[in-house]
């Protein structure tokens, strides 16, 4: 096993318990939901790469059916964070009042600006997600999750690292994404891209009818190691032949798991880490400080202007 646990800082720890409970939720989740290879090649093979993306990396090997790719969602196949904008779309259709978009834009701000996640910034976003969706039906939000798709997140897709997961497509892989959001936003996305499935954060539901809690912990940092380790015995994967995709520091302890680790439009910290272990990189931005300033607007939230720039002023004060 190739895992490394030298980049933690002191402050860090490896897997917990509720660490390990997420990771095998998820997984667990992922192989209910995922399609059979052939249908996600089927699937995948009505996605036109555009002139001028790379076709395909490297490798992978065709035909090696113990390789699959594992793929970070926000930032990594898709622009932004994919649980703010199904916030947006709950919010059109009046889930929540205006003031908790407000705080779904703050987080969003705080996300772009800061370039990277932390612990306390996934708790708030685990909590704004947990009270939204408890009472409703999961059927209900699957439902709801399709349309959100086509609003909000089609558009935002990276095509460079659309390219690269339809490689493994191509070569008869399986290709999962692996996110904190929540499974059943991140299963949808996975099949409208015709991945084959996703690990994400499992929240607890009894008799189709969300709680309000989650099996375990958000699927991020060593939870998301967990998850690919777990889908990975249960599927009969060999995590040398692997790769896998990220774009943050974060993620560090999925992507060293895996022979073949790519950092994706990296986080300075993943970036360093990323050469200094030889690691591929790619980077499919333009303008990076724009993109890491740039808001989406959520319309009628005048609160959004100030809030912004008060998140500016506090990154610079701290740069």
């Amino acid at each position: 096993m190739r895992l490394s646990w030298e980049w933690l800082t002191p402050r860090r720890r490896p897997a917990t318990a509720r660490s390990v409970l997420a990771g095998e939720a998820s997984a667990e989740a992922a192989r209910k939901t995922s399609q059979a290879p052939e249908e996600a090649l089927e699937a995948g093979a009505t996605e036109v790469t555009p002139a001028g993306e790379p076709a395909e990396p490297e490798f992978p090997v065709a035909g090696d059916e113990r390789a699959a790719a594992f793929f970070d969602l926000d930032n990594t196949v898709m622009q932004g964070a994919s649980l703010f904008h199904f916030g947006r779309g709950l919010y059109k259709r009046k889930f929540f009042e205006r003031r908790e978009l407000t705080r779904f834009a703050w987080q969003q701000a705080y996300f772009r600006i800061a370039g990277t996640e932390d612990a306390g910034h996934i708790q708030d976003v685990r909590e704004s997600a947990l009270s939204i969706v408890k009472g409703h039906r999961v059927a209900e939000l699957m439902s709801i999750g399709e349309e959100i798709y086509d609003e909000y997140l089609a558009g935002r897709i990276w095509s460079g690292t659309r390219a690269l997961a339809q490689a493994h497509l191509d070569a008869g892989q399986r290709v999962w994404l692996v996110t904190a959001a929540p499974v059943e936003t991140a299963t949808i996305i996975a099949r409208r891209l015709g991945l084959t499935g996703a690990l994400g954060t499992v929240a607890e539901s009894v008799g189709g009818v969300y709680t309000g809690r989650l099996v375990g912990e958000p699927l991020h940092g060593p939870a998301k190691a967990e998850a690919v380790r777990a889908l990975a015995a249960a599927e009969e994967l060999d995590l040398d032949r692997c790769a896998a995709y990220s774009d943050s520091h974060n993620d560090i302890p999925m992507l060293s798991l895996v022979g073949h680790p790519y950092a994706i439009n990296p986080d300075t910290k993943l970036r360093k880490h990323a050469r200094e272990h030889d690691w591929r990189l790619r980077d499919y931005r333009t303008g990076r400080k724009a993109v890491k300033i740039g808001i989406p607007a959520a319309a009628g939230v005048g609160a959004l202007a100030g809030g912004t720039a008060a998140a500016v002023a506090i990154h610079r004060r701290r740069s």
